[in-house]
């Protein structure tokens, strides 16, 4: 067990201590901002007495500024009240961890006030265990000393956990597997070594969706390994109380701006709007809809465009994964030239997904217009297949998007797909739905055939090649056409269309009544049994019974209509139905070809469906956008398993025989010996 999961074990054992006055879902309550407290508590010591004697010795206003200096921190505590003090009193524990909570900066105070913890310093206090609590973590050291940030990060990860074990919550929806941030950091950051060794740098990297801020934190370890010297600053915005306190306080601990993490919904209170970012970077829920802030999206869409975030389209309203990535890319620094000539300025991007947004949606939905935009516009550089039961809250496969607007000079107009599918080792020990991890070797071998895909896919040889495969951008275009074929009916009276005709209401209007339907039916009941091969033979049959029985032959086209549904019978060889002189189609059996972009449809059409169905057509449909009629929808879906599949032959009819013969002989074996 490592020296985090021992720590992260004996904070998790003051659930001992709340056992019976705590439900096991409400142990984080207690948990999670009595650790963050601890740490504050622990890193402010070495400067401490420095900040009381400033705040002592200046009496003027203003003074922020000043007692910020002396903690050497992003915040400070004016309280007299310590965790040694306050662990020390029991008569007044509550009364001064109240106050300790109240001393401190504006900035910590804005993460504390996100647990609502007053409201358990009183709950505790009622229940006498306010008093052994706060002692239990008085004896923590929490310092940096002790604990460094990374450490502190893996810390708050498992205690996230636990509390989502014992909740029935999924832990990963408040972060991401370290490995899966560390690989993900390396492919977003792997072309950019040149640009971010120079000196004077400054990078900011945005996570939208930055649950405990893992991401941040693994893409500033990654950039300030390759240069020490760079500024990173860093931003990012979260919806859950306490996964923001968490990532908030760990940017505060770090030195960074921590009002730079925002609270709130990106989609619908967006905390970064105007800004622009180096790299940016998510792995937001999968699969979530959006129907709380449909009204704000939609508005956003319809009203602005692409002066907004989300021009490109709206997906369905039960995943927003396509949201966030348009969300993310309209906030992607423009590309320039400096005077020299050379490119600046542009960004990167990583999120995860699932499979959903490769191909949802069909031709002309909001999905396929935005994979449409991305696509066309050069910005998609690669999706890399990550292996299944790699997150913590569920087992499914998910994708790595990579986004830029400036791709190098080789990859313009390609885009790559690497298949990391088996690049994975199995866990000793299973973590909700997380039982496989990809090694360090693994991920070096997977930036390496990302690195290197252009000369991987031109090398049949390469141990890889069957794991990367490059395409133009236009192969993930298609046409969609409309294919119909002509309506073929016979005709024939029997008692199911007697029984049709009775209760259709389009008949009982167009005769006038319930009386006159029965008069209806009653003159065509002597033509029970008939057929006829043509329509006109049908009606003239039909009309001089009526005739005969006293009934009217109504005209208007909904009886017409009623009439043909109960005696019309579809057959292959029957007449051609015609709507002005045109055959009708068959809605029954109306298809669909998904045309290459490369393409002409009507050599298509001809090469590929007038073979099998010489009399069908191809369609026309009117846009319901720009009310005109078209013969093709443009749509865009990237099939990634198929481009991967290996077709397995089934094994021999001999070896399965063989095998359930030696299956029936080892069953009849041990049936022997129970007998025995």
């Amino acid at each position: 067990m490592s020296k985090n999961q021992e720590l992260a074990d004996f904070i998790w054992s003051v659930a001992d201590l709340l056992r019976g006055d705590y439900k096991r879902s409400e142990y984080g309550k207690v948990i999670l901002p009595l650790t963050v407290l601890r740490r504050l508590d622990c890193v402010m010591a070495p400067t401490r007495q420095a900040v009381w004697d400033r705040a002592a010795s200046y009496t003027g206003e203003n003074k922020d500024g000043l007692l910020l200096a002396a903690s050497k921190l992003k915040f400070y505590n004016l309280s007299e009240q310590t965790f040694d003090t306050i662990s020390s009193d029991a008569a007044n524990v509550a009364k001064n961890l109240k106050d300790y909570i109240r001393g401190f900066s504006s900035e910590a105070t804005e993460i504390i006030n996100r647990y609502e913890f007053h409201l358990q310093i009183d709950r505790l206090d009622n229940a006498d265990l306010l008093y052994q609590v706060v002692r239990k973590f008085a004896g923590l050291d929490l310092s940096f000393e002790a604990v460094d940030n990374h450490d502190m990060g893996y810390v708050f990860e498992e205690l996230i956990r636990k509390f989502a074990d014992a909740s029935n919550e999924t832990a990963g929806e408040h972060f991401t597997p370290r490995e899966v941030i560390e690989l993900m950091v390396e492919l977003l950051l792997a072309p950019d070594d040149d640009r971010l060794n120079g000196e004077g740098q400054v990078v900011k990297i945005l996570d939208p969706a930055c649950g405990t801020g893992g991401m941040l934190s693994g893409a500033e370890e990654h950039i300030r390994k390759l240069n020490p010297r760079v500024r990173v600053n860093l931003f990012g915005q979260e919806l859950n109380a306490e996964s923001y306190a968490i990532c908030r306080s760990d940017m505060l601990l770090k030195g960074h701006t921590a009002k730079n993490i925002r609270f709130g919904n990106s989609f619908s209170q967006d905390g970064h709007d105007g800004e622009t970012f180096n790299y940016m970077l998510a792995n937001p829920p999968f699969g979530v809809e959006w129907k709380k802030v449909e009204k704000v999206v939609r508005q956003e869409h319809e009203d602005r465009g692409f002066d907004g975030r989300f021009g490109a389209g709206l997906p369905r309203i039960n995943d927003g994964s396509l949201l966030f990535l348009q969300h993310m890319m309209s906030k992607m620094q423009p590309l320039k030239k400096d005077a020299a000539g050379d490119e600046v300025g542009g960004t990167r991007l990583a999120i995860v997904f699932n499979g959903s947004p490769l191909f949802s949606g069909g031709a002309g939905s909001g999905e396929s217009e935005i994979r449409r935009w991305i696509i066309d516009h050069d910005y998609l550089e690669a999706i890399v297949a990550l292996p299944d039961q790699l997150f913590y809250n569920t087992g499914i496969s998910t994708y790595f998007w990579i986004v830029t607007n400036r791709k190098s000079a080789d990859r313009k107009g390609r885009v790559i797909l690497l298949d990391a599918r088996d690049q994975w080792s199995k866990m000793r020990k299973s973590l909700g739905e997380k039982r496989k991890e990809i090694t360090r070797a693994q991920i070096g071998n997977i930036c390496a055939i990302y690195r290197d895909a252009l000369s991987i896919t031109s090398d049949e040889a390469h141990p890889d090649h069957g794991r990367v495969k490059v395409f133009a951008n236009r192969d993930f275009g298609y046409q969609r056409i409309t294919v119909d074929r002509p309506l073929k009916l016979r005709f024939e009276l029997t008692d199911d269309s007697l029984a049709q005709l009775g209760a259709s209401a389009a008949v009982k209007k167009a005769v006038g009544g319930e009386a006159a339907v029965e008069l209806l039916l009653d003159a065509l009941k002597p033509l029970l049994g008939s057929q006829w091969s043509t329509k006109a033979e049908a009606w003239d049959a039909l009309r001089k019974a009526m005739v005969a029985g006293g009934v009217l032959w109504p005209s208007a086209a909904p009886f017409q209509k009623a009439l043909r549904d109960a005696v019309g019978v579809t057959d292959p060889e029957g007449e051609v139905q015609l709507i002005k002189g045109k055959p009708e189609p068959d809605s029954d059996l109306r298809d669909n070809e998904n045309v290459p972009l490369s393409d002409d449809i009507d050599e298509y059409f001809a090469r590929e469906v007038l073979p099998h169905v010489p009399d069908a057509w191809i369609a026309e449909t009117r846009n319901p956008k720009t009310k005109e009629m078209e013969r093709l929808k443009l749509g865009y879906e990237i099939p990634f398993t198929r481009h991967f599949y290996v077709y397995t032959p089934p094994r021999p009819l001999a070896e399965i025989d063989a095998e359930l013969k030696s299956l029936e002989a080892e069953i009849q074996a041990l049936l022997g010996e129970v007998a025995k």
